[in-house]
């Protein structure tokens, strides 16, 4: 097993995953570890798409995109771990446990998710993460997720 330090970039990212603009909710990972954690990062602009009904007059990120993202982090873990090409096979979310919301994430934040996986079999992962912004717990949750062929 191999941990790198350095990050991921954009171009590593969209290369594990097929997620594209306006849904690609991960800009960079660091701290891989291969099969155990990663750290995803997520810029939250003002420019996102979801600001604009969510909410006009004190914009929040939705709690679910929250998920989402670490989803996708750990989507980024799997996919490098699995070695998957992503033309020929997918990871897909399959459950979400113990979601709680600590506080807001508004744009300017800096998302900092830590995931950690719990579980591997074969195919199937179960994760753990934390979103945090400037150290401050936004949102965790457990989930679990699955390589499948396309």
């Amino acid at each position: 097993m191999t941990q790198v330090l350095e990050y991921l970039d954009c171009d590593e990212i969209t290369k594990r995953i097929p997620h594209r603009y306006p849904f690609l909710l991960v800009d960079k990972c660091h701290s891989y570890f291969e099969g155990k954690s990663i750290v995803g990062i997520k810029n939250v602009t003002f420019n996102e798409p979801f600001f604009q009904g969510h909410f006009p007059n004190r914009p929040i990120m939705p709690g679910v995109l929250i998920i989402e993202a670490m989803a996708q982090a750990s989507a980024v873990l799997m996919s490098k771990t699995l070695d998957v090409d992503i033309s020929k096979a997918g990871i897909m979310f399959m459950s979400v446990d113990g979601a709680k919301f600590r506080r807001p994430v508004r744009p300017g934040d800096v998302l900092t998710m830590n995931v950690e996986v719990t579980l591997a079999r074969r195919n199937i992962f179960k994760f753990k993460g934390q979103a945090l912004v400037e150290g401050e717990l936004a949102c965790e949750a457990e989930w679990a997720a699955m390589k499948v062929d396309i």
